[in-house]
């Protein structure tokens, strides 16, 4: 979900996410574009190794926890909602804790970490890539899929042309500040931040940027030249 845009599934903002675990499955279960676009961006990025053992930071019920697992890898939950771990609990351990807190697992106890459309929606990135480094081997790696910075600032909107054609406004895309949208009985806030900040906080905690990626909406042909979703991929400094 990109904030007065088509609906890409979003992770809700934690003081509520304990309530909307119907909610998200109901979501995974209306929305193709996890499976056909999400999860294979992540997988392209993260390239999981068998034997090698992975930190899925907000992994809801499980889903891409069980694509890298597929692999041959070891992997390994953090999810807010217990009802959601539960279902996590049976493709790998997890843990019920609410991001960016790590604090349940040991340093240099990982290979990689990674966190798919679950950033936008949390306040504090920094803490977040800090930990990230800290539970992660050396030489271990960080793997990033967001909703496009570019479209999350306020009064970021979809407009419609005289000829019928979509175009985007921005909004304020150099500041910082919160939207929400419905999910359910509750409400889903959107954390902007724009791409330097991102890619600023990562630097700061010691990541190495390989590879970052941009993407359409999967379902808009109207929309194909709009990147909607962004890919990153990490390295911790040695």
């Amino acid at each position: 979900m990109v904030p007065g845009g088509p609906r890409l599934l979003t992770y809700p903002d934690p003081k509520s996410w304990s309530e909307l675990g119907e909610w998200w499955l109901l979501e995974l279960a209306s929305d193709p574009a996890y499976e056909n676009v999400v999860t294979p961006m992540l997988i392209d990025l993260l390239r999981p190794e068998a034997g090698k053992s992975y930190l899925d930071l907000g992994s809801g019920e499980g889903r891409v926890m069980r694509k890298v697992k597929a692999f041959g890898a070891k992997v390994h939950g953090v999810e807010l909602n217990s009802g959601l771990a539960q279902r996590s609990g049976e493709v790998g351990p997890t843990e019920v804790g609410e991001l960016p807190d790590l604090s349940a697992f040991d340093s240099e106890s990982f290979d990689g970490v990674y966190c798919v459309l679950v950033l936008e929606h949390l306040s504090d990135s920094d803490r977040l890539f800090a930990e990230g480094a800290r539970v992660v081997d050396r030489n271990g790696v960080f793997v990033l899929v967001a909703n496009h910075p570019a479209w999350t600032a306020p009064g970021s909107t979809p407009i419609t042309d005289s000829e019928g054609e979509i175009l985007w406004r921005p909004g304020a895309y150099f500041g910082e500040g919160t939207t929400e949208e419905p999910a359910g009985q509750g409400r889903v806030v959107f954390h902007h931040r724009s791409m330097s900040a991102l890619l600023r906080s990562a630097a700061a905690s010691g990541w190495c940027l390989e590879n970052i990626v941009e993407a359409p909406h999967p379902d808009l042909e109207d929309q194909s030249g709009i990147p909607r979703l962004l890919g990153c991929r990490w390295r911790r400094e040695p």
